[in-house]
């Protein structure tokens, strides 16, 4: 177990470096100028943009900007947005919690019912309910998230009043304590539901076919034969069997809802990393878009190594891979 946990580390280690190098060059040498956005469209001032772009240090080489870069980040600096002039660790620690909230909420309300559902629709064994579930789950997801979103907020927003259409929390109140916390919650519900209905589908999928998948092995009809009863036979050995597919689904959501829920942040006006993302990609702030990939590269093989561990906790094969 420890040389399989050490050669995983290895790995994503290798694979952090790797994708910390590719971002830094492919985001600088895509098409568009920060410094010349800065500067202003119309009659920019030359001498103000070379003065702008050696201050922050644009006018160096590629490959002295990124050593440059990666002797700072080692100090543990990530520099400065350009378009704010604020550290950048500032501007993502700010932004890091709220996209923690939205996609770990509705993440694992997601794995939850998608799973209820798989697991009801195997043990209940009726085909007109299965396949109506099927049909459900791929009709959702023909649904582009946008659509629904925009659906949900004209509905239970604009024309029934029930919640919010948009922030994180009543500016116009400064709510603390456990009122901060339940108006917090009460603007989540529709960014929310509608992560959770776009993501469920997958979970009862992957779910129902990894059970019916482990339900036709030899040894569980061996099981049968030798008189078992059923429900032991599903809670002892199907469900822990068929559960590694759905832990890889689990962590895999976690891992890239961090950055894949940035339309939703943009039409609930939640204000998380993904929304973050597109602004900075809109003004070129290399810096920004520096630390946000760096995040994402780090939190996508933590969870990836972690998936590992415990499905190699869970399933012993795993080890010998």
């Amino acid at each position: 177990m420890k040389k399989y946990v050490l050669k995983r580390l290895a790995l994503g280690l290798f694979t952090i470096i790797l994708t910390f190098v590719l971002t830094f060059f492919l985001i600088r040498l895509a098409p568009g100028d920060p410094i010349k956005l800065l500067a202003g469209r119309e009659n920019p001032n030359q001498q103000m943009i070379e003065k702008i772009r050696m201050e922050y240090g644009l006018n160096h080489p590629l490959h002295i900007q990124f050593w440059h870069y990666l002797r700072n980040l080692l100090r543990g600096d990530l520099g400065f947005s350009y378009k704010n002039n604020v550290s950048v660790w500032s501007i993502l620690s700010s932004r890091l919690k709220p996209t923690l909230i939205l996609t770990l909420s509705s993440t694992i309300l997601s794995a939850l019912i998608g799973t209820a559902l798989g697991i009801y629709s195997v043990r209940k064994d009726n085909r007109t309910l299965d396949r109506t579930l099927i049909n459900i789950s791929y009709f959702i997801d023909a649904i582009p998230s946008y659509w629904l979103g925009m659906v949900l907020i004209i509905i239970f927003a604009s024309l029934l009043g029930w919640f919010p259409t948009s922030g994180m929390q009543n500016v116009r109140m400064r709510y603390t304590g456990m009122r901060r916390a339940l108006d917090i919650g009460y603007h989540m519900v529709l960014p929310v539901l509608t992560i959770v209905i776009i993501q469920v589908p997958i979970y009862f999928r992957v779910v129902r076919t990894s059970i019916l998948n482990v339900i036709g092995d030899d040894y569980i009809q061996l099981f049968r034969a030798a008189g078992m009863q059923d429900n032991h036979i599903f809670n002892r050995y199907v469900l822990k069997n068929a559960a590694s597919p759905v832990i890889v689904l689990f962590g895999s959501s976690l891992a890239f809802t961090l950055s894949g829920v940035s339309l939703i942040e943009i039409i609930f006006g939640w204000p998380g990393m993904g929304r973050l993302i597109i602004d900075s990609i809109n003004v070129r702030d290399y810096m920004i878009l520096n630390g946000i990939y760096l995040i994402i590269s780090i939190s996508v093989i933590i969870f990836m190594i972690l998936i590992d561990i415990v499905q190699a906790m869970v399933d012993p094969r795993i080890r010998m891979r």
